[in-house]
């Protein structure tokens, strides 16, 4: 990439945080319920609980790719 090391660090972060957004994007696309609607609207734990496991999982995966 470049020789200053935080311009790298700041790349890879944008790179990693538009990654998951995309990432998570399509997950609640994916899944068969409306994920706000229940999380917010009907205060169903649940879904926040799957809703939260899946975004820790993106992130872990790539954070795991980047490093």
């Amino acid at each position: 990439m470049t020789d200053f090391p935080p311009l790298n660090a700041l790349i890879f972060a944008a790179l990693g945080v538009l990654a998951f957004l995309a990432a998570f994007a399509i997950a609640v696309k994916l899944a068969p319920f409306d994920v706000w609607k229940h999380v917010v609207e009907e205060r169903n734990v649940s879904a926040a609980i799957v809703a939260a496991a899946v975004a820790l999982a993106l992130g872990w995966i790539i954070a795991a790719t980047m490093h």
